[in-house]
């Protein structure tokens, strides 16, 4: 134990920068109503364009707002969590291709990206304040980042809209067909709008449409994006109430926390109060699954920022995520490469090293007809390339340090957060089935 607090002293001259508490003010409040109006469209399939499909299923409490999984399946997979697999007659295409985020903190003011490759952030310039992929057909509406969030998935034929012609949504995102009368979103909201309980509840929340305006895309939106920001807030850790002065670190915890602010470097990007510098960074993780194209494109590869900027510079950069609870989201990477936090902590910290030239174990169903997961990794010149982005010094970790570095992440765990403040309804106003 003496050699640990030692370590302690040493690392605490060496800090490359310092811990920064969360502003309790970043969270924006929302009233009772639109949380619980919130709560049952994420878990309500009606959102999905085969009705099949809700927020839940990628994103769900049991699997720390993940879904186990590397890769989720969204339409055409039927289970829950590491559990999901393809349904024998809605066959996916693909898995979806890139691991689901967890939700934690996203609705504090400092998040200012969205997405592992940020394509949509703030951006006070653009008439809507964001920057979005859809540009020109951007609506107003959205209340916040978060909210604007939700338009993706539900647009996205591999998680919720589901393939060509085989509902009305599908249809209307294959023909181009994403805002406006009879877009994609408005055919959504007709559908929510139909059923009473939701007619009824969105009028009680939100005025003007009590006073007679039709339910938006915009309304569905951002109840689910207050309930997101209330259900998952995270900000009661034991590192957290360290920092207020209300709470203790455990010795191996507080090693861990100067190792991570100090020599191990991880600070450079976990930054702030978020512990995540709202940037990018080429950090050499392993690619695999379907990568990152457009439908008319053949390749696996994923490059990350420079699919939204263009710039070679940006090429296999991803966001840096924010970690608390951290321990409890995984897999881990952007492609879910790592089911074994430890050995993701082992392998960021020094990419170059020759043990990444094996693909590591991962959770992943079998999709019959899918392209080789690994055939990116697998192949010497991509994984090369993507390697020789990589910009930060490496250095391998020891084992000590690997222990306190995770004890250290244990103590970014929220359990109310985990648990979560509503929990999973007993139903949802559609009456399709809700994922336990």
């Amino acid at each position: 134990m003496s050699r640990l607090i030692l370590t302690v002293a040493l690392l605490a001259t060496n800090s490359s920068a310092d811990p920064v508490a969360l502003d309790p003010a970043g969270f924006v409040e929302h009233p009772p109503s639109e949380v619980e109006l919130g709560q049952l469209l994420f878990y309500d399939p009606i959102l999905s364009g085969g009705r099949g499909v809700s927020c839940a299923s990628c994103h769900h409490p049991r699997f720390g707002t993940g879904d186990g999984m590397a890769l989720g399946l969204g339409d055409g997979g039927v289970g829950l969590g590491p559990d999901r697999r393809p349904d024998p007659d809605n066959l996916p295409e693909q898995r979806i291709p890139r691991n689901a985020t967890a939700l934690f903190n996203l609705g504090h003011r400092d998040v200012t990206t969205m997405f592992a490759d940020g394509r949509i952030e703030v951006d006070p310039d653009r008439p809507s304040g964001l920057r979005t992929p859809i540009e020109d057909e951007m609506v107003s509406g959205f209340a916040s980042l978060l909210s604007a969030q939700t338009m993706f998935p539900v647009l996205s034929p591999d998680e919720m809209a589901g393939h060509y012609e085989e509902n009305e949504v599908a249809l209307a995102v294959r023909q181009g067909r994403l805002t406006g009368e009879g877009g994609a979103w408005d055919l959504i909201a007709e559908r929510v709008a139909d059923v009473p309980d939701y007619a009824d509840r969105f009028a009680e929340v939100y005025p003007e449409i009590a006073a007679g305006r039709d339910i938006d895309f915009t309304d569905i939106s951002n109840a689910i994006a207050a309930f997101v920001a209330v259900e998952w807030r995270a900000d009661d850790t034991p590192y957290d109430r360290y920092l207020r002065g209300t709470g203790g670190l455990s010795t191996p915890a507080r090693a861990g926390m100067e190792l991570f602010f100090g020599p191990a470097g991880c600070s450079d990007c976990h930054a702030g109060s978020l512990l995540s510098d709202q940037s990018f960074h080429p950090m050499g993780a392993p690619q695999l699954g379907p990568g990152k194209a457009e439908r008319f494109e053949s390749h696996q590869r994923d490059v990350g920022r420079m699919r939204v900027t263009g710039q070679p510079e940006d090429a296999f950069a991803f966001r840096t995520p924010m970690l608390r609870n951290v321990t409890r989201s995984g897999p881990w990477g952007h492609a879910g490469s790592h089911d074994d936090l430890r050995d993701f902590l082992r392998d960021h910290a020094d990419p170059l090293s020759a043990g990444m030239a094996e693909a590591p174990k991962v959770t992943l169903p079998t999709i019959e007809g899918a392209a080789e997961d690994w055939t990116i990794w697998s192949d010497p010149a991509e994984r090369a390339e993507i390697l020789a982005a990589v910009r930060h010094e490496t250095r391998p970790l020891t084992e000590r340090e690997l222990d306190v570095l995770m004890k250290f992440l244990e103590a970014l765990e929220d359990e109310t957060s985990l648990i979560g403040r509503l929990g999973i309804p007993d139903t949802v106003p559609s009456g399709l089935p809700v994922e336990r």
